[in-house]
């Protein structure tokens, strides 16, 4: 079985702080890591390989600084990586990004499982995933949970749900994308590290892929972030204290106000 995990370098969000001036992310001295849920996505195919054999190739668009984040996928347990970067990505929003991807997964070659993260913790749209299936004409789940049974032929999944969750069964080819709580994700080994450091990382440019100009980066994104701001800091606040009644009391009083 062949499985392409989609992983993404962010920020460290510990670090992420506006620039006052510019009012976007200063990324300037803010260390860049894998996207959390993504590490879970590429837990979950190695353990797969594991249990059914096959081949896990870890993808990123991304700068060239992404390299070692691959380096560290490899270490993780992935077979190889892939590293899609031009400048002509730049600025691509979720639908540029998916079909980016697609271009790059079918440059690579036939598959039978995409994993990824629920989301990115830098954009928080979750609508990558989904936007690749959509693509690829294949089905998809999002928010695994568990992968209950995998074989040769397809997965049984529990998906995530507001009130519990789903048993949904499903044949290749697939794109999974999965929550935090479907594992631990392990800890590099010393021969998984000797082995990144080896590994040749196979660069992929928009010419590679046979990429629009027109469909990639900015010009091949139909939304614009014009602007990112912190909330401003509300004034006015009051604690009410006393007993619960007390407190109702007070406030019944402060909303009377307003009616």
């Amino acid at each position: 079985m062949k499985i392409c995990v989609c992983i993404k370098q962010v920020p460290d969000a510990k670090e992420v702080r506006l620039d006052p001036v510019t009012n976007t992310l200063a990324r300037e001295g803010v260390q860049s890591i894998m996207n959390p849920f993504d590490e879970h996505a590429l837990e979950e195919a190695v353990r797969l390989r594991e249990s059914v054999g096959g081949e896990v190739v870890a993808v990123s668009m991304g700068p060239p600084q992404a390299e070692a984040m691959l380096r560290e996928a490899i270490s993780c347990g992935a077979d190889r990586a892939v590293l899609v970067s031009d400048r002509a990505f730049a600025g691509a929003d979720t639908w540029a990004t998916a079909y980016t991807l697609e271009h790059a997964l079918r440059r690579i070659g036939d598959f039978d499982l995409i994993l990824c993260g629920k989301q990115a913790i830098d954009g928080d749209t979750a609508q990558v995933g989904p936007g690749l299936a959509t693509r690829f004409a294949i089905p998809y789940v999002a928010c695994v949970q568990k992968i209950r049974h995998a074989d040769a032929t397809g997965l049984v999944v529990e998906r995530m749900m507001d009130d519990g969750y789903d048993v949904v069964a499903v044949d290749y080819p697939v794109l999974l994308t999965v929550v935090k709580d479907i594992n631990e994700p392990r800890v590099p080994s010393l021969k998984g590290k000797m082995k990144a450091k080896k590994e040749t990382i196979l660069h992929l440019n928009a010419a590679d892929i046979g990429a629009e100009p027109a469909a990639i980066g900015l010009a091949g994104s139909p939304t614009r972030v014009v602007k990112v701001f912190p909330p401003e800091a509300r004034g006015g606040r009051a604690m009410l204290s006393g007993t619960v009644d007390e407190q109702v009391a007070q406030l019944a009083e402060r909303l009377r106000r307003y009616l």
